[in-house]
């Protein structure tokens, strides 16, 4: 069975790694900052999400993994998506800049929606076409185009 907390690797999906995020910095860790960031302390968020304090405990030590719907109701106290929860903000989704445009792309309507994803698709193949006119090879991932 694939732990999904702890994997580096979720669906065949490879992670970035950022230089200023440690490579160990997993779902424990990032669930104690976001407490403490928030000033909670952990008996607070466990009230939040209806859990024990003893279960909060083992989800900030690794010790213990949560449900799904547990997660959801974690990322939901703490104001973050449980992409960012799991993941952390360098792993998954747009860079900060770009995340509220397509939070606001995503309640277009269907016709809208196409348009957008036109001009995203001629924007990446003109850059995809620049860079192999300089010579450089075409970028294989998202980290390759930052």
């Amino acid at each position: 069975m694939v732990n999904v907390l702890d994997s580096h690797s979720y669906a065949g999906y490879m992670p970035r790694q950022r230089k200023d995020e440690p490579e160990n910095d997993g779902f424990p860790q990032r669930l104690s900052t976001m407490r403490k960031e928030r000033n909670l302390t952990q008996q607070a968020l466990a009230d939040m999400v209806s859990l024990g304090i003893t279960q909060m405990k083992r989800y900030e030590a690794g010790t213990s993994q949560p449900t799904l719907e547990v997660i959801r109701k974690l990322s939901q106290a703490l104001r973050v998506s449980a992409d960012e929860l799991l993941f952390g903000k360098t792993e998954r989704g747009p860079d900060e800049d770009l995340r509220l445009q397509f939070e606001a792309i995503s309640r277009f309507n269907e016709e809208e929606k196409k348009v957008v994803k036109s001009v995203l698709e001629g924007l990446l193949l003109t850059h995809e076409a620049r860079r192999w006119s300089a010579g450089m090879p075409p970028a294989a991932s998202k980290e390759n185009t930052r």
